[in-house]
């Protein structure tokens, strides 16, 4: 009989040191006192259990996390650190009957494999469990994906409030402006080429509260626990567009939020080193030389676009305008053939966010009518920004960013700015374009990501397309020309669109990073592709449990042979 293979796991944070050592077995090792204490904690640790230090238990009590905490009732003895506080993590239970007076909690934790580049979420990961009507179970891909959202917008929730000075108070004053906002016109008659974003005073960032101070009460949580997971079921049950998309494209959106870096010594933005202007991403959020053009200091910016980001394919029918357009849907005459899907996600999303139910949760995203209306600009400018096929729009804003962002803009804008555009509308100009692609890329994130990422996505977006032919919802074949129209679209919307991220200066190395996988992505396309899009083929007949065409059968028996 084999035993069970069995572990004890010890962390620390800190810094380290890595390198490669050379020798017979060249191999990849981390150096320091951060290794060497976690390696001596080992021994003091227990079968199947994970050990934190001080400093790490601190850690995730700022990042909200102090459930998941047990401390230890005796201190350890660690070899040239002498006596050591630490915690053990809260292991999660397994499932138990209805009755059992076994007690537990649910651990909203955040999803690694969504909030990592890879983006995809695997449907079997253990140790994630909710408490239902039957007792503890454990919680579908979906409701994972709904507490990682939770867990985000709570924390941006957070800094909203600390930057206000911790006030939340009842907005039924607001309830007409709320009721009237967005109904004079469609969603893209909203859109403005210019959003004024809130500028905090040098005094304001360093009286503004640690975020970590701020407390969202249960009753927020839960209302914003319900929205999500309403949203979440208005997502269609696509191959591509779906819920986990936006999740995908939300961990983009973070990811990108959270490595705007420093590029100039002179600048505001930094890495904080005290408690005086500080996020909790570790982001010091003083922007003084404008080099972010105001958006990290904002944090309803932030909220915003990560809120949009969630949102944005909301009851996406899984073909694109043009078919809705030529089908002459419902929507497709309330939004007068333009950007029909996109137009309707944020007013679905948008009205039930304004239902009474969720008063408590608007009360801590704005306060003023002023806060209300950017937020509503922001929301509507970037979910916007995801119709990348319109031609208008992409020439409007090609022609934005060129006025913004070009070497030789002088003479553009002179044309475009009025007389009395001011330095701050300049910034603000770039601000709303930096957003807008930034939602674009994150869009597309996938295709900026590790190959066997974006080989995965795509072949959930060529399902969706082929499904669609299939049923009669498009005139052309998208497998005769998937091949040569994914190399196209590298060529002429990926690649520029990274190089966009890396001109405008705000993403430091995340935009050194998605240009170069976009480039490489595209050369493995270039040489898998042909083969690929036949796979692709082979198996949408086996999942439909259809006879593919003599052709790919062949094929498919090919490479099974190879």
């Amino acid at each position: 009989m084999v035993a069970p293979l069995t572990s004890r796991f010890c962390n620390r944070s800190g810094q380290v040191t890595a390198g490669v050592l050379r020798g017979e077995r060249s191999r990849f090792q981390l150096f320091g006192d951060t290794m060497n204490t976690a390696s001596r904690m080992e021994s003091s640790g227990e079968r199947d259990r994970i050990q934190v230090t001080q400093v790490t238990a601190d850690l995730l009590k700022e990042a909200g996390f102090a459930k998941w905490l047990i401390p230890r009732n005796t201190r350890i003895h660690v070899k040239g650190k002498g006596e050591m506080q630490t915690y053990w993590v809260r292991k999660a239970k397994s499932p138990v009957a209805k009755g059992s007076d076994v007690k537990s909690e649910t651990m909203s934790t955040v999803d690694e494999t969504i909030e990592s580049d890879g983006g995809e979420s695997s449907g079997g990961s253990s140790g994630e469990y909710g408490l239902g009507s039957e007792g503890i179970r454990k919680l579908t891909k979906t409701e994972r994906l709904v507490e990682w959202d939770v867990a985000l917008l709570t924390s941006l929730l957070q800094q909203i409030i600390a930057s206000r000075g911790g006030v939340v108070q009842n907005t039924k004053s607001l309830s007409r402006e709320e009721m009237t906002i967005g109904s004079n016109g469609t969603v893209l008659e909203e859109f403005t080429p210019i959003i004024p974003l809130k500028r905090f005073e040098v005094e304001d960032l360093q009286q503004r509260q640690r975020p970590s101070a701020i407390v969202i009460s249960d009753k927020v949580k839960c209302q914003l626990r319900g929205y999500l997971s309403n949203v979440a079921s208005m997502y269609k049950d696509n191959p591509f567009h779906n819920f986990e998309h936006a999740n995908h494209v939300t961990a983009s959106v973070k990811k990108l939020l959270t490595r705007i870096v420093n590029t100039d010594a002179s600048n505001g933005l930094a890495k904080a080193n005290d408690a005086t202007t500080w996020n909790h991403n570790g982001v010091d959020l003083v922007d003084l030389a404008g080099h972010s053009y105001g958006i990290t200091s904002d944090p309803l910016t932030q909220f915003s676009v990560v809120f949009s980001a969630i949102i944005h394919d909301v009851d996406h029918p899984g073909v694109p305008n043009s078919q809705l357009v030529k089908e002459n849907t419902r929507s497709a005459q309330i939004y007068k053939m333009k950007s029909v899907a996109e137009q309707n996600s944020v007013e679905l999303a948008w009205d039930m966010l304004m239902q009474d139910e969720y008063e408590d949760l608007r009360a801590c995203i704005y306060q003023t009518k002023e806060d209300l209306h950017r937020f509503r600009q922001l929301v509507v400018n970037t979910v916007m920004a995801t119709d990348i096929v319109d031609r208008e729009l992409q020439t409007l804003r090609k022609a934005r960013w060129e006025t913004a962002f070009s070497e030789n803009n002088s003479a553009l804008l002179d044309l475009s700015m009025g007389p009395d555009e001011s330095e701050t509308d300049q910034e603000n100009r770039k601000a709303t374009i930096v957003i807008e692609y930034l939602i674009q890329a994150s869009d597309v994130a996938h295709t900026m990501q590790h190959w066997h990422i974006y080989k995965s996505w795509n072949e959930k977006f060529f399902m969706e397309c082929y499904g669609a032919y299939q049923q009669g919802r498009a005139d052309v074949d998208p497998s005769e020309d998937w091949y040569t129209g994914e190399i196209g679209f590298f060529d002429f919307y990926i690649i520029p669109l990274a190089k966009k991220l890396q001109s405008c200066g705000v993403f430091g190395v995340s935009s050194d990073e998605y240009l170069n996988y976009a480039n490489a992505n595209r050369d493995e396309w270039a040489r898998e592709g042909e083969a690929l899009v036949k796979e692709y083929l082979a198996k949408y007949y086996r999942h439909q449990h259809q006879d593919a065409p003599s052709d790919i059968i062949s094929n498919d028996k090919q490479r099974s042979v190879c």
